[in-house]
């Protein structure tokens, strides 16, 4: 079956730096365009980051130039690279497959991030 399972939140200080995986299966990996979303406490959840299978990259206005994202379509995995980090980046972190042709769309369960001195 689909299974996305996110790894490496925890708690970092301001300015600090952390780095999230992605591991998927079950589905044909290179062919689905693959996001990080988040949502805070209180607030919906908003994409942060995404990549699509042709490798085309967009970010929120909110985290461009401190977060990258990344693919490794040999191992299945996405990751987000968080520099900088501040305090209202705290959030669960999603990953997120989206298939731009059909519209199939999967979850994983999320990754807990806080950012607090």
């Amino acid at each position: 079956q689909v299974q996305l399972v996110e790894s490496g939140g925890g708690l970092v200080q301001p300015g600090g730096s952390l780095r999230l995986s992605c591991a998927a299966s079950g589905f044909t990996f290179d062919t689905y365009a693959m996001n990080w979303y988040r949502q805070a406490p209180g607030k919906e959840r908003e994409k942060v980051a995404g990549l699509s299978s042709t490798l085309r990259t967009n970010y929120a206005d909110s985290v461009k130039g401190r977060f990258t994202i990344s693919r490794d379509n040999a191992k299945d995995t996405v990751s987000l690279q968080m520099n900088s980090l501040k305090p209202e980046d705290t959030a669960v972190y999603y990953c997120n497959a989206r298939h731009a042709l059909f519209g199939n769309s999967y979850w994983g369960q999320g990754t807990q991030v806080t950012v607090s001195a």
